[in-house]
C-alpha cells in the first residue's frame, strides 16, 4: 500500500507588497540622490572655479585651466596666519570643553541626586540659548575686563558656548560604561578620579572623539564670535579672513574664494579621517564586558 499522497499547494496570489515596495524604494533613492545632489553640486563649484580661468557664479567646465587663485591664496598673510589661529581657536576650545564636559558629566552618570534632573534641564535650556541673543553683554564683559582682541579669552567663551551640548553628549556615552568595571577598581583601592582616568576614559575614547570632533568644527565654522571679539587681522581666523574677498558694490573675487574655501574644509577632514582610523570604528567597551 501506498502512503497518503500530499495535498497539492495552491499558488499563492500574487502580493501588491512588492510593487509598493518597489516604488517606495524608487521614491526613497530618487530622494537621496536630489539630497545628495544639493551637497555635491556646491563642492563641485568650489573645485571647478578654483582652476577656472575666468570663474563665475555659474557651475562649469573650465576652457583653461590654472592654478593661479591657489598661488594667491597660498600666503602666510591671507591662509597660513588665519589657519593658525583657527586651529589654536578651535583645538583649545575642544580641548578645553571635552575636559571639563567629562568632570561635570561623571557626577551625573554615576551619582543619584535630586539636583540631576534640574542640572540636565538647565544644560537642556543653554543648547537651546543662541549665541547672537547673549553677544551684546559678552561683548561689554570682555571690553570692562579688558580681554576684547585676545585669543586665549576667545577660545574659552567658544568652550564655555559649546559645554552644554558637550556635557549631554559625554553624559550619555558615559553612561554605557558599566558600573562594575569601577567598582573592581575600587575594591582593589583605586580613587573615583584613578578609576575615571584609568578605566571609563579608555572605554569612551569613540564618545569622547565624537565630542571633540562637533566642537572642534562648530569652532573651526565660527564667523560671529571671532568677528566681534577679535580686532587685530592678525589675530582673526580663517572664518573671518574669507569675507576679504567680498569686495564693495557687489564685487567677487570667485577664484580666489573658491580655492581659499577648499584649503579651509581640508583641515576638518584630514582630522576626521584620522580621528575615525583611531577609534576603529568600535567601542573598546565591548571587549572589556565579555572579558
Amino acid at each position: 500500500m501506498t502512503g497518503p499522497t500530499a495535498a497539492p499547494t495552491r499558488p499563492r496570489p500574487l502580493s501588491m507588497a512588492s510593487p509598493r515596495r518597489a516604488v517606495a524604494a524608487l521614491a526613497a533613492n530618487v530622494v537621496l540622490l536630489v539630497i545628495g545632489a544639493c551637497f555635491l553640486v556646491p563642492l563641485a563649484w568650489l573645485f571647478l572655479a578654483s582652476i577656472d580661468t575666468a570663474p563665475s557664479q555659474q557651475t562649469r567646465v573650465p576652457t583653461e585651466f590654472t592654478l593661479e587663485h591657489y598661488a594667491a591664496v597660498l600666503t602666510p598673510e591671507r591662509t597660513l596666519l588665519p589657519l593658525w589661529n583657527s586651529t589654536v581657536l578651535s583645538a583649545g576650545s575642544a580641548i578645553v570643553t571635552v575636559i571639563v564636559a567629562v568632570l561635570a558629566a561623571y557626577p551625573i552618570s554615576r551619582y543619584n541626586s535630586r539636583f540631576n534632573t534640574p542640572y540636565l534641564s538647565a544644560i537642556l535650556f543653554g543648547t537651546c540659548l543662541p549665541i547672537t541673543a547673549i553677544m551684546v553683554p559678552v561683548y561689554s564683559l570682555f571690553v570692562r575686563l579688558g580681554m576684547l582682541d585676545n585669543l586665549a579669552a576667545v577660545t574659552f567663551f567658544l568652550a564655555a558656548t559649546s559645554l552644554p551640548m558637550a556635557i549631554w553628549m559625554t553624559k550619555n556615552f558615559m553612561d554605557s560604561v558599566p558600573v562594575s568595571l569601577e567598582e573592581a577598581a575600587w575594591v582593589d583601592g583605586a580613587s573615583a578620579m584613578r578609576a575615571l582616568r584609568l578605566i571609563v576614559l579608555p572605554l569612551m575614547r569613540p564618545g569622547l572623539a565624537v565630542v571633540f570632533i562637533f566642537v572642534f568644527i562648530q569652532a573651526w565654522g565660527n564667523f560671529f564670535v571671532p568677528f566681534i571679539l577679535l580686532l587685530s587681522p592678525s589675530k582673526q581666523p580663517a572664518s573671518v579672513s574669507v569675507f576679504s574677498f567680498f569686495g564693495q558694490y557687489g564685487t567677487v573675487a570667485y577664484g580666489e574664494l573658491a580655492a581659499y574655501s577648499l584649503i579651509y574644509s581640508l583641515p576638518v577632514v584630514v582630522l576626521y579621517i584620522i580621528v575615525s582610523k583611531g577609534i576603529g570604528g568600535s567601542f573598546a567597551m565591548q571587549g572589556a564586558i565579555k572579558g
